[in-house]
């Protein structure tokens, strides 16, 4: 028996020292072309189609404002929830390569059906009647089809999204490197500047062919795009470092939650008693922190003989669960008030229709001949967080290392602060500026026209836009990496889609604040502010509410980082200063 025991172990040192080359040989710098042009790709094909389709579904769907507005919103919203479910598949069951695989065609064969109702005529409603002035609904059956071609590009971005991020942090992150948290810094930061200039493509080439050459090309181009992000991507697939996907991450949670309230009654092991507390063969946490400490009683050991099988796994894991799984809950809790204070400034970025009908009535005109298209002002949001990132980068950490002699950095959680302001002062000036041109447009005469172009030029819309761009530069690279290092490596495609699952949150949040808006002030047969004549409407009332909301959220997220406490970078300092 002894030495079938030592004939085991001897072969298992042996491939475990045969796999190591080949596992260290994988991975890489060379992998990183083929991850990011896989998704920059999809981002150009996916964002490209955004900016224009409230365009599209009041001239070809014959819909309202406020309708085509809300359903933009929700898809917005189904396109950011459905990364956290891909994270959840990735990390459980598939791993993160066949999921981004899987996305890839999915959002291929979406944009192939959004094409085709640009191609064949009886996929939406005939023109209107310019005679009776009367506009034909859309059926169900079109209705289906275009809704369908929305969910497939939803699903598409659900596999791409949070686990590209993490599967290129794969290929370069090294633990036990020490230069890593620096490695990491610099790969989320150039990974959102690249995704930055994609969605700049999109808003500027995508929206400019739709523009010029209409929705049957400017449709068609997407769908080409996809099909080489699909390609890119399965061409490298011998050179990718393909992490195996653990047992269900959800599942292990509700274990945790049900187990920890059967045990309720237990009492707690005395204090250096790990024995107590079931964990991983060869793990480093042999027992719970004191955190959440109610959670800790999913761990206990009661009868060893009953609750341990002949492995050493848990008998039944829905009696006893390990102490890697408590604490996995644990950190997904703890970041969770910090994650909420981004859902205000999610919804600030979501405002995507409203800016679109104030350019297309204002001067876009850069020359005689050449003119912004108004779905196109998005770009100076992408401009300066690409250029922030670049600067911060590249300028203010060598120069603020080379001044000190030392490394430095600004902390995440400062970061995120400064970004919530920004946010704020961004809704500032957009009602402000809404308010110049609504006067103007009365002035004009325009009350009652309201695809009238005013004498204010659309740049003046282009300050809060970049307001917004350094935002997001600061709360969403910042949030990004919060969540990546705060959680467990297992949960690395959480901790890259929670970001997302604010956006989708944010989005549908934003359909109910223009809902209650709309409600409330069309009331006794008043104009709404939202009404699909923003030059009888209120848009800057409107952007004045999110202002408030803003700096409401602000002092929330003063709370909520004061309540964190410090990070796990800092609190491993104050450890090594304090032994």
């Amino acid at each position: 028996m002894e030495d079938t025991k030592m004939e085991d172990s001897s072969n298992q040192r042996e491939m475990s020292h045969e796999e190591m080359p080949e596992t260290h040989s994988k991975g890489g710098l060379i992998t990183m072309p083929f991850i990011i042009a896989n998704e920059s790709f999809e981002k150009v094909a996916s964002y490209g189609l955004v900016p224009n389709m409230i365009l599209y579904l009041i001239k070809d769907y014959h819909m309202g404002v406020a309708k085509g507005t809300n359903i933009l919103f929700f898809w917005q919203a189904a396109t950011n929830f459905t990364p956290i479910l891909g994270a959840f598949v990735a990390d459980s069951y598939l791993g993160r390569f066949l999921t981004i695989g899987l996305g890839s065609i999915c959002s291929l064969l979406g944009m192939i059906l959004l094409w085709l109702t640009a191609m064949v005529p009886q996929s939406k409603p005939p023109p209107c009647d310019l005679m009776t002035q009367t506009c034909s609904s859309p059926t169900s059956a079109q209705m289906t089809l275009l809704f369908f071609s929305f969910v497939l590009i939803s699903l598409g971005a659900g596999g791409v999204r949070p686990c590209s991020l993490a599967f290129g942090a794969d290929q370069l992150d090294r633990r036990d490197n020490p230069k890593n948290v620096r490695v990491l810094e610099s790969f989320f930061g150039w990974y959102y500047a690249s995704a930055a200039i994609s969605v700049l493509i999109a808003l500027t080439g995508i929206v400019y062919i739709q523009d010029q050459f209409g929705y049957r090309v400017g449709f068609g181009v997407p769908a080409i795009l996809m099909l080489l992000s699909a390609l890119v991507f399965f061409l490298a697939s011998r050179f990718y470092l393909k992490q195996q996907a653990s047992k269900s991450l959800l599942t292990g949670f509700f274990q945790v939650i049900i187990v920890a309230y059967k045990n309720r009654n237990l009492t707690f092991p005395l204090p250096n008693s790990t024995a107590s507390y079931h964990h991983k063969r060869d793990s480093n946490v042999v027992a719970p922190t004191d955190k959440l400490r109610f959670l800790n009683k999913a761990c206990i050991i009661k009868n060893p003989e009953q609750d341990i099988a002949l492995d050493g796994s848990a008998a039944n894991p829905w009696s006893l669960c390990t102490v890697e799984q408590v604490e996995e809950l644990k950190a997904l809790i703890k970041v969770l008030p910090l994650w909420s204070t981004g859902i205000i400034m999610s919804i600030n970025l979501s405002q995507n229709s409203f800016p679109v009908l104030q350019a297309s009535s204002m001067d876009r005109h850069l020359t005689k001949k050449f003119q912004i298209p108004a779905g196109s002002y998005g770009m100076f949001n992408i401009i300066s967080l690409a250029l922030w990132v670049i600067f911060y980068d590249r300028a203010i950490l060598p120069m603020a290392s080379k001044i000190k002699g030392k490394p430095v950095r600004i902390g995440v959680k400062l970061r995120m602060g400064i970004g919530l302001f920004l946010t704020c002062i961004a809704m500032v000036v957009s009602a402000i500026v809404e308010n110049a041109r609504r006067k103007e447009a009365l002035r004009s005469g325009f009350q009652n026209n309201p695809t009238a172009v005013v004498k204010m030029s659309a740049m003046w819309l282009v300050p809060q836009f970049c307001l917004n761009g350094f935002a997001e530069a600061f709360t969403a690279i910042g949030q990004t990496e919060f969540f990546y290092s705060e959680l467990p490596k297992s949960m690395s495609s959480i901790a890259a889609a929670l970001f997302g699952l604010g956006l989708a949150v944010a989005n549908v949040l934003a359909s109910v604040v223009v809902s209650i808006i709309d409600d409330i002030t069309s009331k006794g047969g008043k104009e709404s502010w939202v009404s699909s004549n923003i030059n009888k409407g209120r848009i800057d009332n409107y952007y004045w509410v999110l202002a408030i909301l803003s700096f409401i959220n602000l002092f929330y997220y003063f709370l909520c980082a004061w309540a964190y406490g410090p990070t796990g970078r800092q609190a491993t300092k104050v450890k090594s200063i304090a032994g």
